[in-house]
């Protein structure tokens, strides 16, 4: 299934998100209340309780920034309650103060949520979306997107199909 003639690993995010777990033009002030929308928005798609989410987020935040430079941050926490890794991906529509390592204000977010006893599944599917969106290029078409559905595509490999 991992195309490796178009962007390594693309396809393998098809196991992590959901098309309705694709979300564009979130609007937030501050990453306080990003983690507040992105536990909203895990309860509403993944039927997790909000208030868990929003509180394994910011404990696992206290332990360093999960904003890796470039404008993108990869949130994550492990929940009781979930049966696999699942991932949720916001393109926010303007960028906040993440204290991310380049001090670079977020705008792309890939959540990141696995159940406790995951870690090594917890482990490769953090460094595949981290591979993943370390790539200029697919950054650059990430914030150009139109729609979820293009968002979608490019975060899930189909673009691959179609170029190839």
């Amino acid at each position: 299934m991992n195309d490796r003639a178009g962007s390594p690993g693309a396809s393998d995010l098809g196991e992590l998100l959901t098309h309705d777990c694709v979300v564009s033009g979130v609007s937030v002030g501050a990453k306080k209340a990003l983690f507040q929308q992105l536990a909203a928005l895990a309860a509403e798609r993944l039927g997790l309780a909000a208030k868990l989410v929003g509180q394994r987020l910011a404990a696992r935040e206290k332990l360093g920034s999960t904003g890796f430079g470039g404008g993108i941050a990869i949130p994550h926490a492990r929940i009781e309650s979930l049966d696999r890794v699942r991932g949720m991906f916001v393109r926010l529509s303007q960028p906040v103060d993440f204290d991310a390592v380049d001090a670079l204000p977020v705008d792309l977010v890939f959540l990141l949520l696995s159940p406790v006893d995951a870690g090594a599944d917890h482990l490769k599917a953090l460094a595949r979306v981290s591979r993943l969106l370390r790539d200029r290029t697919l950054a650059d078409k990430l914030r150009g997107a139109g729609s979820n559905d293009a968002l979608f595509a490019l975060l899930t490999g189909v673009e691959n199909r179609d170029a190839a």
